[in-house]
């Protein structure tokens, strides 16, 4: 990576295939995650990233050519980082209600958050010029929550737990799921928060639908 020549890196411009990785990129990533867990991708200044990150505004810019691919790459990284914790903390043996209920907190942790909410708007908002910025997002977030899902499924239907013929259409319709009522109401505007009790109102539905038509 030629960060001396003051040109964007190939990895770092739309449509690239990668984000660029180091040391300083991981600082970069970390001081902007700080600043848009506070305050949000529109509210998030480039200068204020670069004084958290402490890295010059010009080295910041050399890794990342634009706030939004910066946005992107700190979603998929929580996405990654949540998914990886909820990993180490399930037990993929226990019964279908148990792991279920534990995966649609989970998920609604994510998607329900300022990151998971403003990801959604910017990926929504630049893919059509952008299409590597949808791609990546949905190859490191939602894809490998649906296969992890998918790995669960097979798992509990080959224990007679659950009686499932179309897997990946099954883990889609768990995600949708547990976006019911909630995710509308947030990202259209109609509520600034929701109440724990909602949260678990709809993870709970969402397990209790689920079972009722998968469950053995």
């Amino acid at each position: 990576m030629n960060v001396q020549s003051g040109r964007t890196p190939q990895s770092a411009r739309p449509g690239a295939t990668s984000a660029p990785r180091g040391r300083k990129v991981a600082q970069v990533l970390e001081g902007a995650r700080a600043v848009f867990l506070r305050d949000g991708f529109e509210g998030a200044n480039v200068d204020e990233i670069a004084r958290e990150a402490g890295v010059s505004k010009a080295t910041l810019y050399s890794y990342f050519s634009d706030k939004r691919l910066l946005f992107v790459e700190v979603a998929t990284a929580e996405c990654r980082r949540q998914a990886d914790a909820a990993l180490g903390e399930v037990d993929m043996s226990a019964p279908p209600r148990e792991v279920l209920a534990f995966a649609a907190r989970k998920m609604m942790d994510f998607f329900l958050s300022p990151i998971g909410l403003g990801v959604f708007r910017v990926v929504v908002a630049e893919t059509g010029r952008f299409p590597q910025i949808g791609r990546t997002f949905w190859e490191t977030g939602p894809a490998r929550g649906r296969a992890i899902l998918q790995d669960y499924f097979a798992q509990a239907c080959a224990r007679g737990e659950l009686a499932i013929d179309d897997l990946p259409l099954a883990a889609d319709q768990f995600a949708e799921l547990c976006k019911a009522d909630l995710f509308p109401r947030l990202i259209f505007g109609l509520a600034d928060e929701v109440t724990p009790a909602e949260r678990e109102r709809v993870a709970q539905g969402a397990v209790e639908m689920f079972l009722a038509r998968y469950g053995r």
